[in-house]
């Protein structure tokens, strides 16, 4: 059984976002950068699959060499081996192009990727793959199952869950609740030590389309400062909540 993990490179959830000086674009500089969160879930999941069926593991990236200490940790955490896209992730579009390519001539059985990343969540790339290899598709994932060419999904939906059996090959988004938070991988020495050695491919992109472009980004409003009404002077409070908060 051969699987790909999809894995995008974010900034850590407590760096400070900025934007160049023209908002034409992210500002990289002092961004500390992971794997993404809900990515993760999805490699974890992987790697039990490949402790119970002994499956092969693949993580393939969209991203230019700045992305490869991301993609050593996920070959830290367990993956066999790697590929890198060397190309710009600049829209949907494009990286589920680049990724359907690699899942196409890498023939797997299994495509597991997050349902979202979580700087820009879009949420289109996994939906996009499987249209464009027009093999079944489940998002939302909170639990899996394989048995020979056959997977169970259960998926989140309003008011419930959902289990869905679909055949192989077959894309499934993952998110909290694919495998149990205390389950998340930490590379040790000897996981890091053995990623140095695995085999990280990088191929060149084979499509150029972009069909969104980012034209400009702004920061998000700072908050207003705080107005301390005395609590004996409900008139006041009334008057700066009707003209001011607008809120009654």
């Amino acid at each position: 059984m051969k699987i790909l993990v999809c894995i995008s490179s974010v900034p850590d959830t407590t760096s400070k976002i900025n934007f160049t000086a023209d908002k034409s674009a992210f500002d990289k500089n002092g961004i500390q950068w992971v794997i993404n969160p809900l990515d993760e879930f999805a490699l974890t999941k992987a790697i039990k699959l490949q402790e119970s069926q002994g499956a092969t593991v693949t993580v393939v990236n969209v991203g230019d060499a700045g992305t490869e200490a991301v993609i050593r940790k996920a070959l830290a955490i367990g993956a066999n081996d790697a590929v890198r896209v060397n190309a710009e992730a600049k829209d949907s579009f494009s990286v589920a192009k680049e990724i359907g390519k690699v899942a196409q001539d890498g023939g797997y059985d299994l495509i597991l990727t997050g349902k979202e990343s979580i700087d820009y969540n879009g949420g289109a790339v996994p939906g996009m793959v499987a249209q464009l290899l027009n093999i079944p598709f489940v998002n939302a994932s909170v639990g899996l199952e394989v048995n020979g060419s056959e997977a169970t999904a259960v998926r989140e939906i309003e008011g419930g869950k959902e289990t869905i059996s679909v055949k192989l090959p077959a894309v499934v988004a993952g998110q909290k609740g694919l495998v149990d938070e205390k389950d998340l991988i930490i590379p040790n020495m000897r996981g890091i030590m053995s990623a140095r050695t695995k085999a990280l491919n990088v191929l060149e992109p084979s499509n150029s389309e972009v069909k969104v472009e980012a034209v400009s980004f702004d920061s998000v409003a700072p908050r207003a400062a705080v107005k301390l009404v005395s609590a004996d002077n409900l008139d006041e409070l009334v008057r700066l909540l009707h003209e001011e908060a607008k809120v009654i």
